[in-house]
């Protein structure tokens, strides 16, 4: 049985019993929040599909209105006018065959990678290595791309990844506790219209079963799923 210090034990018996609104669940967290850093937020969405069913599989990325809060550092596979245009729109890393040499050696220093489709033949024997970190450019995700300044802009801009796991849980990145209430609430909001737009159309039953958001050190706070028509409105 995992032990938690005095101060999530305290911020644990604040956590109401029934689910609350996105909004009041925000504030809440915010308040629970003692950690002497800037915690992440993270939505836990528990959906009613099966991931083991090729059917039911539930990927994709999102832009966050109002940003993830988190410095993304962008490798790109490119040359020629493509490199150039990375490098324009900011690109942290970019390169082909030195780049690649880096990676083999195990130097990581990039959060995402993003390639133009004629690199694809050489990123791809980087797939042991880049697959299993989550850093290899898909074209589903739109990081497999020409059109590179986009991709760069929107992933340092606020987009991020959700994927569910095998238990049919999606877990997504919010925000920080340092955001105001109201902004956590309009990213949720942005999340929650994503995941009911993706749903898989062989998931059957109660798709959306239960929603939790927290920060990295606190406990989760439930969030009402049904409360859809305004996400930054507070529990009446």
């Amino acid at each position: 049985m995992t032990k938690h210090g005095k101060k999530y034990d305290a911020a644990e018996k604040q956590i109401p019993a029934e689910p609350v609104a996105p909004l009041a669940a925000m504030e809440l967290l915010k308040e629970i929040s003692t950690a002497n850093f800037d915690e992440t937020v993270t939505g836990d969405f528990r959906l009613g599909i099966d991931t083991r069913q090729a059917d039911q599989q539930l990927r994709g990325t999102v832009s966050l209105p109002n940003g993830s809060g988190k410095t993304v550092r962008v490798a790109v596979f490119a040359e020629g006018e493509a490199a150039r245009a990375a490098e324009e729109a900011g690109a942290d890393i970019v390169g082909t065959d030195i780049l690649m040499e880096q990676i083999q050696a195990g130097e990581f220093n990039f959060d995402a990678a993003v390639a133009t489709p004629d690199q694809m033949g050489k990123v791809g024997r980087l797939g042991k290595i880049l697959g299993p970190r989550g850093l290899m450019p898909n074209p589903k995700l739109g990081t497999v791309t020409n059109d590179v300044a986009k991709a760069i802009g929107e992933l340092k801009g606020g987009r991020v990844e959700y994927r569910a796991d095998r238990y049919g849980i999606a877990h997504v990145i919010l925000g920080k506790v340092s955001f105001t209430a109201e902004q956590l609430a309009e990213n949720y909001g942005a999340v929650y219209d994503e995941i009911l737009r993706m749903k898989p159309s062989a998931a059957k039953g109660k798709y959306v079963k239960s929603v939790t958001v927290s920060g990295t050190m606190t406990p989760g706070v439930p969030v009402d799923s049904s409360v859809t028509r305004a996400y930054t409105e507070a529990a009446e």
